[in-house]
Parts: structure tokens; C-alpha cells; sequence
């Protein structure tokens, strides 16, 4: 077996060119005696109007926007703000920062005015410390095209938050570049109070990544997400002091409360991902499969969930533009470890309504959005007044496809979902949707330099009913200095 190994690695590493192979024992890309280069201050100015003929915009027009897009069916945004990027990947150190304000009118509610960015980044050598509001997204796949991941998907309004960490792939010492790593902590406040005061959330991270710049790479990543502490309407104060975040951060038992002392204390969800890569001149394509687990963990594939997750291939290439980007993407999470949480005096551990909790009752979800995928639907959705998930068990069909016509930059996203509700002990099939998007924008210099988009969206089914709706943009972006 170790024979047949070294045979691949060898016949892969010979398929490559001496000067493509590193032998940089530690390959981090940073050099001394850098020339300190220029840094641009730009600012941007946007108006976007959407109007819709159903009860709801269209889905694939909402979600996945960072909450930026109202679920209404007339909506309009005014957004500005300034921000400066981090362009000295080669230096020691770097930093950006961004503050993005917008106001929106929406009809039947009221106007609203809020921060979607308003953070600083600063990385010191490879590690990375981010304090402000900022979308928390950790994907490897093409994040334009897919359904979102599992934990942070960008559906919900970006938590104020600390993250401290390493935010991409670093080589590991000693190795070459062949064993990459990245990973990081987040202490992040929900500031929206729909249900819970005053609660946090934990996030941890961890990944590795074997292959470097030989053609085939593999990786695995670990999300660990926690909600707890604040004041709850029903228990009072839950606990938010040291050693309930020690609960929190190792996952373990304590708290105040019968539930939290019997379980690990808070509301606790995880996901996890291989990814296979296979890459060449220009062109990248990638198979992968994320697992989530609300109950105790177990390595992906050797849960009692095992067939649920997000499986998907996606596609990138830089040679032809008029096709960048191509991605397929299958959900499933209606096993939820079996119909029985406990029978007969017997716990099953099963029936894990996913994005639920009996204390933190809003669950998985940020200003009546989901913060995971966008198909587990958003309690924004829901017509009786809760706040909680009511619809966890979902399968879904879904393809994505990008590129650049003549500059038009384009992108079209459709999928496929039946829901299944909550009920664990029933396979009726409650609703379908067939959701489509596509958008188009194209930079205009005769016209100041703005940049005009059309965004077209549709919902066919009975889960949101048959609507068809449109968004206009317009941006206009400049520099406000550089340095």
C-alpha cells in the first residue's frame, strides 16, 4: 500500500515542471526589503429599487445577499461608504478597513438604516486579528454560485465581531508548502434581541490542506458554532460570565438550567468538509461534501447524520471568459440522525431539528434570517409570528454559471427544493419551490464611470407561491486618496 502512494505522489510530482516544484522549506510568500508600495482610500455610492408581484421577492434574489436585500416585495437601498484593501500580500504586515452605511424603504414595513461593514483587518506576519462588522463566509467553493455552507453562509445581516487567526492557507514549516493549515477564534455579539438579550456566539475553525502546487490537492475543514449566555424571557439570566464560555468552548455540560446541565451548554451546531481539487494551467475543478452535527461529533462519515449534508462540484477557469464559473450542488438534511430524540425511557439522540434550540428559541438565525443555508428556511418566512425554524428537512437541486460577455458580467443561479417541515416521523411532502436568478452588470465609462446591474429573479411553487420580480443597480465607485 505505502508503495502504491509513493508511486502517485512521484508520477504526480513528475508531471510537473523542476521550476513549478517548491523546495522553500518554509514557502510563506513574504520577503524582506519590500518596497512599502501604494495604498488607495476609495469610496463607493450605490441606489438599487426592487419590485416583485408575489407576497415575497423572489428567494434567489434575497438570500445570500448579507441580509442587503429586503425579503419584501418593494424595497429600495441608498448605501455608501469608503474602504481601503489590503494590497501588500508580499509584506510582513498589511491591513484594510471598511464602513459601509446603507438605508432602505420597504413596503408594507418601515424604513430601517444599518451598518453592513464597519471593521478593521490587520494581519501581522500570518496571523489575523478582525474587529468590527464584517461577513463571517468560510468557503473554499465558488461562493457566488453555490447555496452557502452550513454554519456561515452570508444569509443573515454580518455579526459584530473578534476573530483572531490565520484567515488563509499558510504553509506549514519544515514542509515545503506540501502541508498548508489555517484557523482562528471568534467571539461575535447578536445584536438583534428578537427572542434572547444579550447573547454571544463562539466560532472556531481549523483546516489542512495536503498537495501545495502539485496538480491534485486535498483538504479538511472543521467549524465548531456555539449561541449562548444572555437573558432569556422564560429562564432569566442563562449565565455569561468565564467559565460558562469554558463550557461553551470545549462543549461541555453546566449552566443554570436542567437542559444545559443534562447537554452542553448553549445552543452548539458544527459542519465539516473534504474537498478534492484538481488543477492546471488556468483551470481549477473541485468535488466536495459538507457534514453538519448538532449532537456529539464524530469524523465526517462516521456520524449517525451521515446522509445529510452538501454535496457539490464546481468549476473555475480563467482562459475563456465567456464561462468562468460553473457549480452543482445537492442538500439533503432529512435524516437528522433518525425521527427519535428519546422513546420508552431510551435516548436516541436523533430528531435534531437543525437550527433549533428549546432555550435560544430564534435558533440558528440573525434578524429572522438564517445564518447557515439559506434552504433551512428563515423565521422571516414565517406567517404565524414565531421566530424559530419551521421548516429543517429539506432536499434540494441547485446549479450556478458565471463569466464575462463583452463585458457584461453575468450570472445565473437555479435550484429545485422540496421541504419536509420539522416532523421527523412524517415523509410528507409539505412544499417545492423552484427558484431562478439571473443578473447581468456591465461597467459604463460614457456614464460617469457607474456601473449599472439587472438582477431578475422567479418562484415557481407552493412554498412562496408563483412570483416574479426585478432589482435595478447602480454603483459608482472612486479614490479618495492614495499614500
Amino acid at each position: 500500500m505505502k508503495s502504491k502512494i509513493l508511486f502517485i505522489v512521484l508520477l504526480l510530482s513528475a508531471s510537473m515542471s523542476a521550476r513549478e516544484l517548491s523546495w522553500d522549506w518554509w514557502p510563506t510568500g513574504l520577503r524582506d526589503n519590500v518596497c512599502a508600495g501604494e495604498d488607495t482610500l476609495r469610496w463607493m455610492a450605490g441606489v438599487s429599487a426592487l419590485a416583485s408581484s408575489g407576497p415575497y421577492a423572489p428567494f434567489l434574489l434575497t438570500s445570500n445577499t448579507n441580509g442587503d436585500v429586503s425579503s419584501s416585495p418593494f424595497s429600495g437601498n441608498l448605501t455608501a461608504g469608503i474602504y481601503k484593501e489590503a494590497v501588500h500580500p508580499e509584506r510582513w504586515w498589511d491591513y484594510d478597513f471598511g464602513v459601509q452605511l446603507t438605508g432602505r424603504v420597504e413596503y408594507p414595513k418601515t424604513g430601517t438604516g444599518y451598518f453592513n461593514q464597519l471593521y478593521a483587518h490587520v494581519r501581522l506576519y500570518i496571523f489575523d486579528i478582525t474587529a468590527g462588522i464584517k461577513p463571517m463566509i468560510y468557503e473554499t467553493q465558488d461562493s457566488l454560485l453555490g447555496m452557502g455552507s452550513l454554519i456561515f453562509s452570508g444569509n443573515a445581516q454580518p455579526l459584530p465581531h473578534i476573530t483572531i487567526g490565520i484567515d488563509k492557507y499558510v504553509p506549514f514549516p519544515g514542509c515545503y508548502g506540501y502541508f498548508e493549515l489555517k484557523g482562528g477564534f471568534t467571539h461575535a455579539w447578536m445584536a438583534d434581541n428578537i427572542y434572547m438579550r444579550g447573547s454571544y456566539v463562539h466560532h472556531k475553525f481549523a483546516a489542512v490542506r495536503f498537495g501545495g502546487k502539485l496538480p491534485v490537492n486535498i483538504s479538511y475543514e472543521f467549524h465548531h458554532a456555539a449561541e449562548w449566555g444572555g437573558i432569556s424571557p422564560v429562564y432569566g439570566d442563562i449565565g455569561s460570565g468565564w467559565h460558562d464560555f469554558i463550557n461553551v468552548l470545549t462543549a461541555h455540560s453546566g449552566g443554570v438550567m436542567y437542559n444545559d446541565q443534562q447537554n452542553a451548554q448553549g445552543n452548539h451546531v458544527g459542519s465539516q468538509q473534504l474537498m478534492l481539487t484538481g488543477k492546471g494551467q488556468g483551470w481549477e475543478v473541485s468535488a466536495y461534501w459538507q457534514n453538519f452535527f448538532e449532537d456529539n461529533f464524530a469524523f465526517i462519515g462516521m456520524g449517525k447524520n451521515l446522509a445529510d449534508g452538501l454535496w457539490g462540484v464546481c468549476m473555475k477557469q480563467t482562459r475563456w471568459p465567456f464561462i468562468q464559473g460553473v457549480t452543482y450542488e445537492f442538500l439533503n438534511t432529512t435524516d437528522q440522525s433518525g425521527p427519535w430524540h428519546d422513546r420508552d425511557g431510551l435516548c436516541y439522540a436523533g430528531n435534531d431539528c437543525y437550527y433549533q434550540n428549546s432555550v435560544f428559541k430564534n435558533g440558528w438565525n440573525y434578524f429572522y434570517r438564517s445564518m447557515g443555508t439559506p434552504y433551512i428556511t428563515s423565521p422571516l418566512y414565517n406567517t404565524d409570528g414565531t421566530v424559530h425554524t419551521l421548516n429543517s428537512r429539506v432536499r434540494v437541486h441547485h446549479i450556478g454559471v458565471r463569466g464575462d460577455i463583452y463585458g457584461f458580467r453575468y450570472r445565473i443561479k437555479a435550484s429545485y427544493a422540496r421541504n419536509y417541515g420539522n416532523d421527523n416521523t412524517s415523509r410528507a411532502l409539505l412544499s417545492t419551490n423552484t427558484a431562478l436568478l439571473l443578473e447581468v452588470y456591465k461597467h459604463v465609462p460614457q456614464a460617469w464611470g457607474m456601473d449599472f446591474g439587472l438582477r431578475l429573479g422567479a418562484d415557481i411553487g407552493t412554498q412562496f407561491g408563483n412570483s416574479f420580480g426585478g432589482q435595478i443597480v447602480i454603483t459608482k465607485k472612486g479614490i479618495m486618496g492614495t499614500w
